[in-house]
């Protein structure tokens, strides 16, 4: 069997863990500590998110869709796959390793998506853009941890809470889309999201074809 090979290392935002790219041939691999965060054979949950989301925009003329975690760039393919060319998608990566490693190691996997007209890179926290305007987005697409809290980054659990929601609700024009990526059901995020104003499905999706492990995926419409 082929060994893993460490390619390089990040520390995480408040520094308090590390980051890890991995690869064995080419497979890639990204890891916080002990824990496989993603793999680059194991892309379907995080396309679904895209693929769900923009169908609840199909049709509005120059959509912009603000995906928050670059990761491995399948939320990001597949939202350029099923976007049209007026759309304008922003990814905002808080770890510039990151964005470094979908350049370089990894730039086979990204198969040059991030030269798209439609995208923006923005080494940022999503938190914060989220917060810098109002009625901007028509989808807001989270996938920047293991669910609706804090495990890269602490300063992530105020996405989660009632007033990241409230901010992420404002962000978005009516009707917009927040989608939120997890490994699990969590049924205290469905009830925020409600009490939030959405209206909410919880779907439940695979990581890879018909017998991956089974992830969930909050999408969440901004009630009139």
């Amino acid at each position: 069997m082929i060994p893993w090979v460490q390619l390089d290392s990040a520390r995480t935002p408040d520094g308090g863990q590390e980051l890890r790219l991995k690869q064995r041939g080419t497979e890639f691999s990204i890891m916080l500590g002990t824990n496989e965060l993603m793999n680059s054979r194991l892309s379907g949950s995080e396309e679904a998110l895209a693929r769900l989301s923009c169908e609840r925009i199909a049709g509005r003329k120059q959509p912009r869709v603000l995906i928050g975690g670059l990761g491995m760039g399948f939320t990001l393919r597949a939202a350029l796959a099923a976007l049209d060319g007026d759309a304008a998608v922003t990814v905002a990566e808080l770890v510039p390793a990151v964005v470094a490693w979908a350049l370089g190691p990894m730039s086979t996997i990204f198969d040059g998506c991030l030269d798209d007209p439609r995208v923006a890179i923005r080494e940022a926290d999503v938190g914060q853009m989220i917060r810098a305007e109002n009625a901007a987005w028509d989808a807001i697409l989270l996938d920047v941890d293991n669910g609706p809290e804090g495990i890269v980054y602490k300063g992530n659990d105020s996405l989660y809470d009632a007033a990241g929601l409230a901010a992420a609700r404002a962000a978005m024009k009516p009707g917009g889309v927040l989608a939120v990526w997890s490994q699990g059901p969590d049924s205290g995020f469905t009830r925020r999201l409600k009490r939030a104003g959405f209206a909410v499905e919880e779907i439940n999706t695979r990581a890879r074809g018909k017998r991956g492990v089974r992830h969930v995926i909050w999408v969440a419409t901004k009630t009139l």
